[in-house]
């Protein structure tokens, strides 16, 4: 087997900047050499002259080095390690990592969601565009301190969101710390929907109850002066002011009741309670009501007992509410049917269906997706002769939602409507 002894196989296993740097000393060192052995040059000249190749040579080498070392080290920074990179891939929220001049260090998948036009290594600003963002970015870089935003992002839909940019130090690999800054996006729109929802409730009780208020002070007025003495005036403003202090009342009442359902939304009840006896309870207690508006009410019940885990209060208040609109609402049909049966649900679940039907006029179909929100109602005037405060079938809804059930709403114009609660049937084990 040859043996390859060639300077390039002898110093092929050095770095390549390093074996040309040592070829060339070595061809130096031979021709100073024979120049001093032949007398051509003083062994001390030829010395100094070897020594100033030699720093020629290997100082590029040197400085190439150091370079590497630092491209290293520069490879390893903290700041684009894995672990701040998975750090900021587990936050729940968007979150973007930035370096001091605004570029992109990592992103997570929220953050890639919200603005697809993120890229790595690019700067925010351009992909980010909303004044409001660009505005806190800068701040935040120039003055090294936190700032938050909120703006509105109106693609693909309109959402609320809140921006914090915060300054992070992030420790280098030397001792110093580099300055990131880490932005947090928070989707706000359902805390906004809440408090709209919350301006929309005050208001509208609040004209709610200004309007018997304002009957009340008129009427006490009258009497307090020119009807003062007119005794017919009186019986008729009092009857008025009975009628009017009742429906505030009733207001109030429902009110409250939506207000203690809603804390207690998230307690589900747990005791059995039968629905029979309670809605031939309602239907006995409403009997009079029907009596006046001329309307039957026929009930069609099983004659064993169907229990429930439920709120009695709750479940006579929903039982009341759901046959009284029957008798109000659909009185020119003369006749409202309350049955009990046992039904799937979509789910395949079993189930128990309370249905209150009606045949008066019944109503349009762009209403019925609205009639369990507060203080809707389909005809104001109509509804408020009828002492309704609009808050009945949203009761209805949340009274429902606690005990796990739902409410299903049919109507065809001038063919009546119905009302069905529905209730998850109690499991054997729960039962007993």
């Amino acid at each position: 087997m040859a043996i390859d002894d060639s300077p390039s196989s002898f110093f092929s296993p050095w770095p390549e900047r390093l074996r040309h740097s040592a070829i060339i000393l070595l061809a130096a060192g031979l021709a100073l050499s024979v120049l001093v052995a032949f007398g051509e040059f003083p062994p001390i000249g030829a010395a100094m002259v070897f020594a100033c190749i030699a720093a020629a040579a290997l100082v590029p080498w040197r400085l190439h080095h150091v370079a590497a070392s630092h491209e290293d080290v520069r490879g390893g920074n903290p700041v684009e390690a894995a672990a701040v990179s998975a750090v900021v891939a587990g936050m729940p929220d968007p979150a973007v990592l930035l370096d001091r001049a605004g570029r992109v260090i990592h992103l997570n998948a929220a953050a890639a969601q919200l603005a697809p036009a993120l890229r790595k290594n690019e700067l925010a600003q351009f992909a980010l565009r909303s004044p409001e963002i660009i505005t806190a970015l800068r701040e935040a870089i120039a003055t090294s301190e936190p700032r938050r935003t909120s703006y509105l992002d109106q693609v693909p839909v309109d959402r609320w969101m809140e921006l914090i940019i915060t300054p992070v130090p992030v420790p280098t690999l030397f001792g110093g710390a580099e300055k990131c800054m880490l932005m947090t996006f928070h989707d706000q729109t359902p805390l906004r929907r809440v408090e709209e929802m919350r301006a929309d409730f005050v208001a509208n009780a609040s004209h709610e109850l200004r309007t018997p208020l304002a009957a009340l002070s008129g009427f006490i007025d009258t009497l307090q002066g020119p009807a003062k003495d007119d005794a017919r005036a009186r019986e008729r403003f009092l009857g008025i002011m009975h009628t009017q202090a009742t429906r505030m009342a009733r207001l109030i009442d429902d009110l409250l009741s939506l207000s203690r359902v809603e804390l207690s939304a998230h307690v589900r009840p747990d005791t059995l309670i039968d629905l029979v006896p309670i809605i031939r309870q309602v239907a006995d207690g409403l009997e009079p009501l029907a009596r006046e508006r001329q309307v039957v009410i026929q009930i069609d019940l099983p004659e064993t007992p169907v229990a429930i885990a439920g709120d009695r209060e709750e479940l006579l208040r929903l039982f009341e509410n759901l046959i009284e609109n029957a008798l109000k609402y659909g009185a020119s049909g003369g006749k409202v049917i309350v049955s009990l049966s046992s039904a799937s649900s979509g789910e395949g679940a079993p189930e128990y269906r309370v249905m209150v039907r009606d045949f008066g006029p019944g109503i349009a179909p762009e209403h019925l997706p609205r009639l369990t929100e507060r203080f809707y109602r389909v005809d104001v005037g109509d509804s408020r002769n009828q002492g309704g405060t609009g808050l009945g079938l949203s009761l209805v809804k949340h009274i429902l939602a606690r005990h796990r059930g739902r409410l299903l709403i049919e109507s065809v114009p001038r063919n009546g409507a119905t009302f069905t609660a529905c209730f998850p049937q109690v499991r054997p084990s729960v039962a007993g």
